[in-house]
């Protein structure tokens, strides 16, 4: 792993070098980044022979030949290219005849020039007399004006500034001509060997997929390993069975996010007998870390990797469906709640038995009421008719009455242990459903204005009395409404008795007329 892990960490984006190859936009700076994957090959192949994994033995069988191609890039291109073509000096010396005696040609004027300054400083006798070049002018000889009388006949003047006068001769002249076309041919033939170089590149770009897909499946392997290794997973077994067991399971990103040993692993139970788990709890308590953990899990036991636990077995589920966080759909002109309503109904027309369903906070994002109806009733469904693994996270907590009512279903929750008005998150999760939101003190951590903490205190305490004195109406109410109940019974019998099959259609207008008088009598 560790030679694998020292090849790897050098080895260029090579999936997009190759993009960049197939629409013919590649530079030399990245066909020598190719040639750097490349140059990985031959030591690639040796750590591969070392491996005992038939996986592995697989993957190497999938490495194209490529040596040709780096040998040819290799031949081709100078060590550190410049960014772009049109800089120019990226082929290097010995790759192509004509070149090379193009550049010879330009380091020899070089020499020839310095040569023929010092042969026209000795004949005029002007001992400051330059040879220099510009874009506009070319290649000129600079006389100061002090020295302008020793200027012999034969110079041609090209340009007069303010403390000197430019010229130049028949020679000069001619060796310009050389240079500059030396130039253009330079950079004419780098640019046409540079291009027949991508055309063999592209040639191989399947290959070089190929190789790209080889580097990226091993790297997924090898980061894998390192994980496991650095952070004690443990190899899960996965069956066909139904049922899931995780015994200390973790999250694997937030465990890494908090201090080492700091993170609460818990256990998770989901078989045939209690498929669903109601989780309730505070806010910030755990319990979406803890739904989600349980997914993440899932998804890394069937794709072959280590876990996140002390100990587990995975029953294989053919999807995994979630219906976490809230946001709308601007563009569409769709609210949270028809985004929301929209995934959970997905969810129920697609899962099956086999499936584990993610459900959080299903009904927030309409009123109390319709909120606690529609999720009474999707757990319903699943109970009844799709029978899936469900971690159900709700801050109803009305529907822990549902563990009476649906066998399979059980209460869990987030433990919280109280300190006076403080409260500890200890993100355990219990067999019990939760007895409190604690919403008021999650406000609090929040640091909302005391003031408005303290009012909220005194509403909760008002509504919780009201709460109470309803349902002591509630009960009470058959004492007081037996006449009443009477009347409904006697008109009950009435209407099960008639036989509506003899009825014409205007005594049965008059016989609803007659009831309808009758109830508003009632109700005076």
């Amino acid at each position: 792993r560790k030679e694998f892990e020292e090849l790897l960490k050098n080895m260029p984006d090579l999936e997009r070098i190759n993009s960049r190859i197939n629409y013919n936009t590649a530079t030399p700076k990245e066909l020598i980044y190719l040639m750097q994957a490349l140059s990985f090959l031959p030591s690639l192949r040796k750590v591969f022979e070392k491996v005992e994994s038939q996986k592995l033995i697989e993957l190497k069988e999938n490495i194209p030949n490529l040596e040709p191609l780096y040998e040819e890039l290799n031949r081709a291109l100078v060590d550190s290219p410049p960014s772009h073509i049109k800089e120019g000096g990226f082929i290097r010396d010995g790759y192509n005849a004509e070149l090379d005696e193009l550049r010879a040609l330009l380091r020899d004027s070089k020499n020839w020039l310095i040569d023929l300054e010092n042969r026209e400083r000795e004949r005029t006798g002007i001992k400051s007399l330059k040879i220099g070049f510009n874009q506009v002018f070319g290649y000129y000889i600079e006389v100061t004006k002090a020295n302008l009388n020793l200027v012999p006949p034969e110079y041609i003047r090209k340009q007069t500034l303010v403390n000197a006068e430019r010229f130049i001769t028949p020679e000069l002249k001619e060796w310009e001509n050389k240079i500059l076309h030396a130039e253009e041919n330079i950079k004419r033939i780098e640019e046409n060997l540079f291009q027949e170089l991508r055309k063999k590149v592209v040639e191989r770009s399947k290959d070089i997929e190929t190789f790209a897909q080889v580097v990226a499946e091993l790297d997924v392997y090898i980061s894998l390993a390192k994980t496991a290794k650095d952070y004690g997973y443990v190899c899960p077994q996965v069956t066909n069975d139904y049922e899931i067991i995780i015994r200390q399971g973790r999250h694997p990103v937030i465990e890494r996010m908090l201090p080492p040993g700091t993170f609460v692993p818990n256990d998770t139970y989901l078989n045939k007998d209690k498929f669903i788990k109601l989780i309730t709890g505070p806010n910030m308590a755990g319990k979406s870390t803890y739904i989600r953990q349980v997914a993440l899990i899932v998804i890394l036991a069937q794709m072959g990797s280590f876990i996140p636990a002390e100990e587990a077995k995975i029953g294989v589920v053919d999807r995994i469906f979630t219906r976490i966080g809230a946001w709308d759909d601007i563009s569409s002109g769709e609210s949270t709640f028809l985004v929301e309503m929209k995934e959970v109904g997905n969810i129920l027309s697609h899962a099956t038995e086999r499936s584990l369903l993610i459900l959080d906070e299903v009904g927030r994002g309409t009123s109390t009421y319709d909120g606690i109806s529609i999720a009474w009733a999707v757990l319903e469904y699943i109970h009844n008719k799709l029978k899936a693994k469900t971690l159900f996270a709700t801050h109803y907590h009305e529907l822990t009455e549902l563990e009476k009512e649906l066998k399979n279903l059980q209460n869990l929750s987030v433990a919280v242990q109280e300190r006076g008005k403080d409260i500890i998150f200890l993100h355990k999760i219990v067999e019990k459903p939760a007895d409190k939101s604690y919403g008021i003190y999650v406000a609090q951590l929040a640091e909302l204005p005391k003031e408005v903490i303290e009012r909220a205190e005194k509403i909760l305490i008002e509504l919780e009395k009201g709460r109470e004195i309803q349902k002591k109406e509630i009960v009470q109410l058959p004492l007081f409404s037996e006449v009443t109940d009477m009347r409904f019974e006697k008109l009950k019998k009435e209407i099960l008795s008639l036989n509506t099959n003899e009825l014409t259609p205007i005594q049965a207008l008059l016989k609803i007329h007659e009831w309808k008088e009758l109830i508003k009598e009632w109700e005076k």
